[in-house]
């Protein structure tokens, strides 16, 4: 009989392309991977893997193998979430994932709250931008992900893939102290464009929002300087470096020298919860994004939790953990 563990190890080979991908999908070790597949290919007995260079592939027997994995994987996970749904109690493993502000500003209040509520459930997460946690969650290598999108600019959720919002972030433009607008009720972007900006690293969602929104206005953006956390931008701003925009979540404390100002225009960007939609009669799933949005009502401060969203993926589903 096909060991489950080791077909497991197939399937995350054949979905991340590499040993090293397939290991920190897995949380193991390279060498474990290997061990895993040198026993799989004895209990099959044909070549599963074929060196290629520095790295493998996988033989023909390896991909017809890999297939049946992913199908029967996928069974095993559906069983486990009905026989979840028939028990109704929150128990077995969650891995989630956030991107920073949402790891810092409602992980610790949610999770605490599981931890305390679900003494039976087992809580693993880590930081990912948005992209990453939705591609996560489609391979099944994570059961949730915090992610965001703009109010102007939506991010595309894949088929198969349920979401319930949390949290409408508002965001305000960070300055010195000092600046020629600081004294100001609320400000435009078109004011800001001689300033320099502080943004988020090349490719990210939020910097690829900043430079579609500004250029949006007539704005060519002079970028200064970059950093992925939100404290990082702001220790810039307080050094007089640049402006920058920060959403509400994850934002406190503020630097000292540092004035936040609104935008004219009401700036948002909307924070949910995705899940494969196999999994949504899983009560621990109901459980936790329930938690994130209590967590997300307890931050106050101008945030709204439930917002209006049309980009893809199911939604009818999220409205029952509402």
């Amino acid at each position: 009989m096909l060991n489950l563990e080791r077909l497991r190890t197939l399937d995350a080979l054949a979905r991340h392309g590499s040993v090293s991908g397939a290991a920190a999908g897995l949380h193991i070790t390279t060498s474990a991977v290997s061990q895993q597949m040198s026993k799989l290919e004895r209990e099959v007995g044909q070549q599963l893997l074929a060196k290629h260079g520095r790295s493998v592939r996988l033989t023909d027997a390896g991909r017809l193998l890999a297939e049946h994995a992913a199908r029967i994987l996928s069974q095993v996970e559906l069983a486990q979430a009905d026989l979840e749904a028939q028990r109704g109690q929150v128990v077995g493993e969650l891995r989630l994932s956030a991107f920073p502000t949402a790891a810092r500003g409602l992980f610790p209040g949610a999770l605490a709250a599981l931890r305390e509520r679900h003494p039976g459930l087992r809580l693993r997460s880590c930081e990912l931008e948005p992209e990453h946690g939705v591609a996560q969650v489609v391979r099944g290598d994570l059961d949730l992900a915090v992610v965001l999108d703009w109010y102007n600019k939506p991010m595309p959720v894949p088929d198969g893939l349920v979401k319930a919002p949390v949290l409408d972030d508002p965001a305000d433009v960070a300055m010195p102290a000092g600046h020629r607008l600081a004294g100001r009720d609320e400000v435009d972007l078109g004011e800001f464009a001689e300033d320099e900006w502080i943004t988020w690293g090349e490719g990210e969602f939020c910097h690829e929002w900043l430079m579609f929104t500004l250029r949006s206005r007539g704005i060519e953006p002079i970028v200064g300087h970059r950093a992925a956390e939100t404290h990082t931008q702001l220790g810039l701003v307080a050094a007089g470096l640049g402006v920058c925009v920060v959403p509400l979540l994850g934002r406190h404390p503020v630097p000292e020298g540092v004035v936040m100002v609104p935008l004219r225009q009401r700036v948002r960007r909307h924070v949910y919860v995705v899940w494969r939609a196999d999994a949504d009669r899983r009560p621990s799933i109901r459980a936790a994004v329930a938690a994130l949005k209590e967590a997300a009502r307890n931050l106050g401060d101008g945030a709204e939790t439930g917002f209006s969203s049309t980009a893809g993926g199911r939604s009818g589903a999220a409205d029952a953990v509402r």
